[in-house]
């Protein structure tokens, strides 16, 4: 009997409410290291994926958005254990997407690893940067706090696979919004991957989805979508990102445009969890002032 065996080659699909659908098109396309080696077929994914994508992270907006912020740090962190244990699987992702040596992909895993816990640490402590009471000249409370923004679309940056990956997509979920992803077009494989991990971890289905495929075909329909809130344009080339700002303004969406990273591991600040926050002010009467002048 003969020892040789045929390698398990694995079939990436996309995450659409915390499922793993093909791409309603059937298509694919074959996804290639730095070297053009065949490494997989991605899901070529199509308009009705994306809008199919929207309405997973509509319906699953209310109970993540109404869910404490203590509790999305604890799923948070969650999602980190689990990148963790399977942190070897992804460093040989990374390597193969992007170049990269065994330790340098290593350094790009431990630092997405540790970013997901750095914005775990934020879930709950955001509000108290950019929320707060506010001097008015009246008998009244005056409270502005922050809420999510709704559906977010964001555009995985096309170099960074992994790293780059997480530093779009955790700080939209952090605060209470959904997502609907585009990965990198070049490397999309530690994107899909990354959707196993979230299955299995406690974020509830819908809170992410993620789609693999051409870059602009997804993200026109989704910069148009009725039902999309905002969009990060971390993915786009500048040509891309004028047409879908144009498209965006079609509903007012909030766009972040494109930055300049020069590295995906320094540390990020909070710009982009303010970006898709809205502010809420609440006045209230303190009631009548008593003889003492005092109020509560």
């Amino acid at each position: 009997m003969s020892d040789a065996r045929l390698s398990v080659l694995k079939t990436y699909k996309l995450y659409v409410g915390g499922k793993f659908p093909r791409s309603e098109s059937g298509r694919v396309y074959e996804v290639t290291d730095s070297k053009q080696n065949w490494l997989a077929n991605a899901p070529l994914s199509s308009r009705k994926d994306a809008r199919d994508a929207v309405v997973a992270a509509r319906k699953a907006f209310g109970g993540w958005s109404g869910a404490t912020a203590y509790n999305r740090g604890q799923i948070l962190y969650r999602v980190a254990e689990m990148l963790e244990g399977r942190r070897d699987q992804y460093v040989r992702e990374v390597a193969a997407a992007e170049g990269l040596s065994k330790s340098k992909a290593a350094e790009q895993v431990d630092a997405a690893i540790d970013r997901w816990v750095w914005y775990a640490g934020w879930t709950d402590k955001i509000a108290q940067v950019v929320g707060g009471g506010n001097p008015v000249a009246g008998p009244f409370f005056n409270l502005s706090s922050p809420e999510p923004t709704g559906v977010v679309a964001v555009l995985a940056p096309q170099e960074s696979s992994f790293l780059g990956l997480v530093s779009v997509v955790a700080p939209v979920i952090a605060t209470g919004n959904t997502a609907v992803v585009i990965a990198s077009e070049k490397a999309p494989l530690p994107a899909l991957s990354l959707g196993e991990v979230l299955a299995t971890s406690d974020l509830p289905g819908g809170v992410v989805n993620i789609l693999s495929g051409r870059t602009a075909e997804i993200a026109a329909p989704l910069a148009a979508h009725q039902d999309v809130n905002a969009i990060d344009l971390a993915g786009a080339d500048e040509t891309l990102a004028k047409e879908l700002e144009i498209a965006a303004a079609d509903n007012l969406k909030r766009v972040l445009r494109p930055q300049p990273v020069g590295d995906w591991a320094a540390a990020p600040g909070t710009d982009r969890m303010t970006a898709f926050l809205e502010t809420k002010t609440v006045w209230h009467p303190t009631g009548s002032l008593g003889a003492s002048g005092s109020a509560y």
